[in-house]
C-alpha cells in the first residue's frame, strides 16, 4: 500500500467495522477480545500506528498515565516545586516504558478532559495532586475505574492510596527550631486553609508553640512571596516587636524578607525567619533561608512508584515522607 493506511483500511485488514476499528485504536471498552486482538495485528501489519501502540491495543493498556493538578494557571507546572515532582515522576515511568501527560484540571473544561481520558482508557493511572477540601476532582477520581495516587492527603474523606510529606512534624520543626533561637512572639504565614499541607504546617507549629507557652499570631498567604510580603505587613502590624516568623513556603519567605528589610528589621537580629520546602530561592535571597526541606524529586518517584506498582496489580501501600531542616543565615542558632 504506496499511501498512508487509512481508518477504513484497518477497518477491512481486520474484518471487523470502521466503529469498532475506531473503538479499538482509542483503547475504549465494548470492544470483544477477539476483535481487538484482529485490530492490534492490523495495525501491526499496516503500520496503521506506532508498534507500541499496537501491543498496548493487544495488552488493553495505554501505555500512558495522567498527572493532573488541581489549578488553572500555565504557568503553575513552571513552578520549582512542580518541576522537582515531574523529574522525580519521569524517572520512573521512564524504567516502566509509560508516557506523562500533564493536565490542569481546576475548570470545567479541565476535569471533562479528564474525564473522557479515564472513560475512553486513554491512561491507564492516574496521579491527583492539589486538591482542595471539596474538590470535584475528588469525586472523578473515585467514580473511575482506573487506579489513582494521589499526592498529598485531602482534608476530608477517604484518600485511598496516596504518597505524602509529614508537613505536621515539618511545622513542628519550624517551631522548635525558633523557639531554641530564643525567640517568643512568633507569626505565622500559612498557605490556606483549602489543602492539607498548609493545615499541616500550621498545626504542627502551633502544637509546639503551644507546648512552649507562646501563642502565635497567624496570617495567610497564597503560596506566593507577594503574599508573603502583604502577610508580613499585617503581622508587623498587629504585633510591632514581632521576633520570629515561620512561612508556609520558601516564597512566601521571601517575600517577607522584602517587607521586613523595606520596614527597617533587620534579618536575624530584629527577625529570624524559617521558610518550607528548600527549593533553589532559599538559598538565594539575602540573608539564604532557614527552611523545612522536603523531600520533593523523591515524592514525585514515590508517588509514581505507587501507581505502577497499582497499574500492574501488585499491592502498593500509602507513603509518609519525613522533612528535615536546613540552618541557614535568616534564623541561625546562637
Amino acid at each position: 500500500m504506496g499511501r498512508r493506511p487509512t481508518l477504513d483500511d484497518l477497518a477491512r485488514h481486520a474484518g471487523v467495522s470502521r466503529t469498532v476499528a475506531s473503538r479499538a485504536v482509542n483503547g475504549e471498552p465494548n470492544v470483544s477480545p477477539a476483535k481487538r486482538a484482529a485490530v492490534a495485528r492490523a495495525v501491526a501489519e499496516l503500520g496503521f500506528v506506532p508498534n507500541a501502540t499496537a501491543r498496548a491495543l493487544a495488552t488493553n493498556r495505554a501505555g500512558a498515565v495522567v498527572l493532573a493538578v488541581s489549578g488553572d494557571d500555565p504557568a503553575l507546572v513552571a513552578d520549582p516545586f512542580y518541576v522537582e515532582v515531574i523529574v522525580g515522576v519521569a524517572g520512573v515511568l521512564e524504567e516502566a516504558d509509560l508516557d506523562l501527560t500533564l493536565l490542569l484540571a481546576a475548570s470545567d473544561r479541565g476535569r471533562a478532559r479528564l474525564e473522557r481520558a479515564l472513560q475512553s482508557r486513554r491512561t491507564d493511572g492516574l496521579m491527583l495532586m492539589a486538591t482542595r477540601g471539596d474538590d470535584p476532582l475528588l469525586t472523578v477520581a473515585r467514580a473511575t475505574e482506573s487506579p489513582v495516587v494521589l499526592g498529598g492527603r485531602p482534608l476530608h474523606g477517604d484518600p485511598g492510596l496516596w504518597v505524602d510529606v509529614d508537613n505536621e512534624d515539618g511545622g513542628r520543626r519550624a517551631a522548635e527550631h525558633l523557639l531554641a533561637t530564643g525567640r517568643r512572639r512568633v507569626g505565622i504565614i500559612t498557605g490556606g486553609e483549602q489543602l492539607r499541607a498548609p493545615v499541616d504546617r500550621r498545626r504542627g507549629a502551633e502544637v509546639a508553640l503551644r507546648a512552649a507557652g507562646v501563642d502565635a499570631w497567624v496570617e495567610v498567604g497564597d503560596f506566593s512571596a507577594e503574599s508573603g510580603e502583604r502577610a508580613t505587613d499585617r503581622l508587623l502590624e498587629r504585633r510591632p516587636d514581632l521576633d520570629g516568623l515561620i512561612a508556609g513556603s520558601d516564597n512566601m519567605a521571601a517575600g517577607a524578607l522584602r517587607t521586613l528589610r523595606a520596614r527597617g528589621r533587620s534579618v536575624p537580629d530584629d527577625v529570624a525567619v524559617v521558610g518550607y520546602d528548600d527549593l533553589p530561592v532559599a538559598q538565594q535571597t539575602d540573608p539564604p533561608l532557614t527552611t523545612v526541606r522536603q523531600p520533593i524529586r523523591r515524592f514525585g518517584a514515590e508517588l509514581a512508584a505507587a501507581l505502577v506498582q497499582a497499574i500492574d496489580g501488585r499491592a502498593a501501600e500509602p507513603v509518609l515522607l519525613p522533612t528535615t531542616l536546613v540552618v541557614r543565615g535568616s534564623a541561625p542558632l546562637p
